[in-house]
């Protein structure tokens, strides 16, 4: 029989990931105290535990869950992918506070981190669903770019590129890279290649140095196959997805890249633009 008091809300968990270097042991304190005073459960792999020393509030699990409330990342880039990555094809929202050089992906600036990490324990931000990039015989997908790319001691990789069926080009080049939308921004920018702001439903595809003066980037819509073939006759292809390698691509050998969205969930905050992230993020790094 009920004596008619509520029972406590169960305790929310949230899973924190920090840079692979030793992190900023003083905004992990912050966190922690700011997750037990939401009601929250901050917990951490043991690798993290390593870095970060013992810290009040923050719960070793040698197994993370797989359905947390939230994945709170203090990191840049780098470590948000990865929770992403960590949390792909779930409905679990990745909130970063960026401690990294750029932070391209975060919610807020570590000089935000207090009100930042009171809206994400308050759950006061939107999600955005990132797309990703699947690749034929690879578990899962990427969700920055997938890139062929030739080794440092190899000949000029030869490639043919087709999309829908039809074959666009064949290209003597260091390599190609097929970027997301929010990989379109990284090593695809990098290759004067078109960024594609989020919410673009499609994928870029653009060339590492080609020996040519017609290969040109293009946008691939989001219904349509990617085939990618090596056509050089002496060395493979690296394949690698999000910057790690997954397979090569030898000589005749061919592969598929396909879009698939609602990959991974990442926290913003309300009235964010891309826009005004790719003023802020890059405009301040040519001036």
């Amino acid at each position: 029989m009920s004596d008619g008091v509520a029972a406590p809300p169960a305790t929310r968990t949230a899973v924190l990931l920090t840079h692979r270097a030793p992190a900023e042991v003083e905004a992990v304190g912050a966190a922690a105290e700011a997750a037990g005073a939401a009601g929250w459960r901050l917990v951490c792999a043991p690798d993290e535990a390593e870095k970060l020393g013992v810290i009040d509030g923050l719960t070793v699990m040698d197994a993370l869950p797989d359905d947390p409330g939230l994945c709170l990342v203090l990191g840049g880039d780098g470590t948000i992918l990865r929770g992403l990555q960590r949390y792909a094809g779930t409905s679990v929202p990745v909130f970063a506070v960026n401690f990294g050089r750029i932070g391209f992906l975060a919610a807020v600036e570590r000089e935000e981190l207090a009100p930042g990490l009171r809206r994400a324990f308050a759950g006061e931000f939107e999600v955005l669903e990132m797309p990703g990039l699947e690749v034929a015989g690879r578990p899962a997908p990427a969700l920055n770019d997938v890139t062929f790319s030739r080794r440092p001691a190899d000949a000029m990789a030869e490639l043919a590129y087709s999309v829908a069926g039809q074959e666009i080009g064949h290209v003597r080049c260091d390599g190609l890279v097929a970027a997301t939308p929010a990989g379109s921004t990284g090593y695809n920018l990098a290759n004067g290649g078109p960024v594609l702001a989020w919410g673009v439903e499609g994928f870029a595809v653009s060339f590492i140095a080609p020996h040519t003066l017609t290969a040109r980037a293009l946008v691939v819509a989001p219904g349509d196959v990617l085939h990618v073939r090596n056509v050089g006759n002496r060395d493979s292809v690296a394949v690698a997805l999000d910057g790690r390698h997954e397979m090569d691509l030898g000589v005749g050998e061919e592969v598929e890249v396909r879009f698939r969205d609602g990959v991974s969930r990442l926290a913003q905050i309300p009235g964010s633009t891309f826009y005004a992230r790719m003023r802020l993020k890059f405009g301040q790094l040519a001036g």
